[in-house]
């Protein structure tokens, strides 16, 4: 277990790598993508708060996201068990379930640079192990997971983590793109702080063999906005 994630016993445990490695400020880039929102705002599909939050709270539910969390969660339980054939299984997985060219850029190249800043930064034993068990790239829900578990961090709290800040990062492309004013970015956050308490906890007991979406429209959007014709992120 790292140094800094270690606390007393019956201590409330310490989850300030998690509010580090999943701000906005870490260097993942996460910034530069819109998971196809950009294109569902080019088509009116999100135009105003009450459709940014139904598109957001179906993603959390049933999307891309929530598979995300299942993904890390299975990958946290991996390195937990140091089960290195479920830990291959879970990576190899994540690197192929990605509907389009873009969603695939988008979690590869968030995890592999999570990976590249946090073995850099915060060094573990467990987080080596992981990697040296896969020489291919890493998606990013796992790489977190991965992360997670090689620093004691808790599988419940690293889940709302991870959830909150996809869809924060969604809200921020919506007050940009819609354009949304700030009052309503926070109210649409505040949303999805709520679905987020809802599904956080359905992912570890979600079998990888159940592992899917019913997202279509987001699906779509990814496929979309690889040739939409004016665009300010990378998916």
């Amino acid at each position: 277990m790292s140094e800094a994630a270690a606390a007393p016993p019956g201590a409330s445990p310490d989850l300030l790598a998690l509010f580090v490695w999943l701000s906005p400020a870490y260097p993942v880039g996460a910034f530069a993508y819109s998971h196809g929102l950009e294109w569902a705002v080019e088509t009116q599909a999100i135009s105003d708060l009450a459709s940014l939050n139904g598109w957001v709270d179906d993603l959390l539910r049933h999307g891309g996201p929530f598979a995300d969390a299942v993904l890390l969660a299975h990958a946290f339980e991996a390195v937990r068990a140091e089960d290195g054939s479920r830990l291959r299984d879970v990576l190899e997985l994540a690197a192929a379930f990605a509907p389009s060219r873009e969603r695939q850029m988008e979690t590869l190249n968030q995890g592999d640079a999570f990976l590249a800043a946090t073995r850099a930064a915060w060094p573990a034993p467990a987080l080596e192990w992981a990697m040296g068990l896969w020489d291919g790239r890493v998606a990013y829900p796992v790489a977190v997971g991965i992360a997670a578990a090689a620093h004691g961090l808790p599988l419940p709290a690293t889940l709302s983590a991870y959830l909150s800040a996809v869809a924060a990062n969604l809200i921020s492309a919506a007050v940009r793109l819609v354009p949304l004013g700030q009052t309503d970015g926070n109210r649409a956050l505040a949303a999805a702080t709520r679905t987020v308490r809802a599904i956080a906890p359905l992912a570890p007991a979600t079998p990888l063999d159940q592992l899917g979406g019913a997202a279509l429209k987001s699906d779509i959007a990814s496929m979309r906005h690889e040739t939409q014709y004016t665009r300010l992120f990378r998916s």
